[in-house]
């Protein structure tokens, strides 16, 4: 939930002018050969500074069922968003119950949802041509099977499982981190804010509170055996594209199946003065049988950064100790009721 205006003091230390402001643009909106060009920095690369918006109701994935179609017309891609809009609406779409009270907790007023798609394709997948990610390998078949009994392989997306301690948690749900890296959002909190120096770039996420420092002075990846959430980034320039190459990854998250072995390359370019050109590929060949890429433009917004108070008021997990603790409590009296009988 969005609950106070973020302004980042200290990151901002690290930058020598303050970014442009650029106008608001729409997720989706293409971009006009007679569009603003982008800022560059008062060392001669390309001024990346900003807010950007993940918002989009653009699938990552083409449907099934339509692998050959690449684009809609932009007839469908009004229908497209009428009808995510209407099935999104908490209030219009809210059942009468218990389980709707808890699967819908929120109702619309505290929902930030994506109202456009990006441009008019079918998928933010380019790469395969299918739009689709890669079958997983075998052994990522058989890792996912077992998800749910290893805490340390668990989608950071999942809520994780089990009630014997806090660490069946995830990191996720534990507000520690949502890992990297982050494509389409389809809620609230979807901003990121970039900050940049001569050797160093900065990656704020607005959600869960995570910058990425990336160094951009030519240094080695750290050592093999020191893994971080987010990985280890390295960046370089080239031309008008920022390339962040990272490795080093642990086996405390995971993003598709792939967790320590995964290696992620991005490249960042201002197209305009109000788009961002975010293309990320994916490499793992003990995940995924062929990388693949992601293109996902996105506008530059004057919305402001707000802080992710993830913990408070939340009680989630005293609740769902507690009643574990209680569950074994009454189980170890029942058993020995009947082992006294």
């Amino acid at each position: 939930m969005r609950v106070r205006r973020f302004v980042p003091v200290a990151l901002m230390a690290i930058i020598s002018f303050a970014a442009p402001a650029a106008a608001q643009a729409q997720t989706g909106t293409k971009t006009d050969a007679t569009a603003t060009p982008a800022p560059r920095t008062p060392w001669g690369v390309p001024d990346l500074q900003g807010v950007w918006d993940r918002h989009t109701i653009t699938p990552l994935e083409r449907p099934t069922g339509k692998e050959s179609k690449e684009v809609l017309s932009d007839e469908e891609v009004a229908q497209l968003e009428a009808e995510t809009v209407d099935r999104n609406n908490a209030d219009k779409n809210r059942k009468v119950g218990a389980d709707s009270d808890v699967g819908r907790a929120y109702n619309e007023f505290w929902w930030d949802r994506p109202t456009k798609a990006t441009g008019n394709r079918t998928s933010l997948v380019v790469d395969p041509p299918d739009g689709r990610v890669p079958a997983l390998t075998p052994e990522a078949d058989a890792r996912a099977k077992q998800e749910a009994n290893v805490p340390a392989n668990r989608s950071l997306g999942s809520g994780g499982r089990g009630t014997a301690y806090w660490g069946d948690r995830s990191l996720w749900e534990r507000c520690l981190t949502q890992g990297t890296p982050r494509l389409g959002a389809g809620a609230y909190n979807a901003n990121f804010m970039i900050v940049q120096s001569a050797d160093s770039i900065v990656i704020l996420h607005e959600q869960i509170h995570e910058a990425r420092v990336i160094p951009l002075d030519g240094r080695p990846h750290l050592p093999e055996n020191i893994r971080q959430w987010m990985g280890d980034s390295r960046g370089h320039w080239e031309g008008d594209t920022l390339v962040i190459d990272t490795t080093n990854f642990t086996d405390k998250t995971n993003f598709r199946g792939s967790a320590e072995n995964l290696h992620m390359i991005e490249r960042l370019k201002r197209t305009d003065a109000n788009t961002l050109s975010y293309v990320v590929t994916f490499e793992d060949p003990t995940t995924w049988t062929k990388p693949w890429t992601v293109d996902f433009p996105m506008p530059q917004t004057k919305g402001d950064m707000y802080e992710y108070a993830c913990h408070e008021g939340n009680y989630g997990m005293f609740g769902i100790l507690a009643g574990a603790r209680e569950q074994e409590k009454s189980d170890a009296e029942a058993a020995a009721r009947k082992g006294s009988r």
